[in-house]
């Protein structure tokens, strides 16, 4: 791992899971849940190579490499500040024979502008559909946030364009517009096979969604037991369900599906 590197005055590091140091944006979305979760549904392929549709930090991109899930990754992102933070964070890690950049936008991306062809791409995609939700906020988040560079169909054929027939594609989505998510997966021949909701504790409405489609499957959807990051308690204990999953960057055996 190298020495710790100038840090800019609109930065932080970090230490995070995996033992990972990574910079980050004070302005912009900083690591969490979703990302680890994602990364953490995501299954083994080590021999695979992979690419992240909206890389951010590079965090999920990082994980991936440094659990060996995959090979190597690109990292798709359309703002240069965060494609080069991408490539300094794999540094940073000792990863960048692993890890890469491509400076770009999903609506645009072929596979010819891979160094590589993937079996599998993964995403936390915008969420928020362009014009909704609050607005002042730094330009960073807006673009992380809103679909301002393409909307989930637009990741959706992006991924579909990159991936050959079984391929991959593995995200993280909000569970009200989870119709827009399977309509798009629909539209560009992704099949959901595997997914799982996310619930801050019992008593909640899940949070989050983690979906694997495969393309050009047959339809057939698994749908895993939800998973309760939080018991019901003032401390707000972790259940034990996500604490083996935190531990491992992981999904248990059991709900891996086929």
């Amino acid at each position: 791992m190298n020495a710790t590197p100038p840090i800019g005055a609109d930065e932080r590091l970090d230490t995070v899971n995996e033992r990972l140091r990574l910079i980050q944006k004070k302005r912009g979305l900083t690591y969490g849940t979703d990302a680890f979760l994602l990364a953490a549904f995501v299954r083994p392929q080590p021999r695979d190579n992979a690419v992240e549709l909206g890389g951010g930090s590079g965090i999920v991109s990082l994980l991936l490499a440094r659990t060996g899930k995959i090979r190597r990754i690109a990292a798709v992102e359309i703002q240069p500040e965060y494609a080069e933070l991408i490539d300094r964070n794999a540094a940073l890690n000792g990863l960048s024979d692993r890890v890469s950049s491509i400076c770009g936008d999903v609506r645009d991306v072929n596979p010819s502008d891979l160094p590589f062809a993937p079996r599998l791409v993964v995403s936390n995609p915008p969420y928020l559909q362009n014009g909704a939700g609050r607005r002042n906020e730094a330009r960073e988040k807006e673009i992380a946030r809103h679909e301002i560079f393409g909307d989930i169909d637009d990741f959706c054929a992006c991924a579909a364009r990159l991936l050959g027939t079984g391929g991959r594609f593995v995200s993280v989505w909000r569970p009200e517009r989870l119709s827009a998510l399977y309509n798009a997966m629909h539209n560009h021949r992704l099949e959901p096979k595997r997914t799982v909701f996310v619930h801050a504790d019992p008593s909640s409405p899940p949070c989050a969604v983690l979906t694997e489609a495969v393309k050009d499957a047959s339809p057939s959807l698994r749908v895993l037991p939800p998973l309760v990051l939080c018991e019901p308690d003032a401390a707000h204990t972790q259940t034990e369900a996500a604490a083996k999953i935190y531990r491992s960057c992981s999904f248990p055996k059991s709900g891996a599906g086929n």
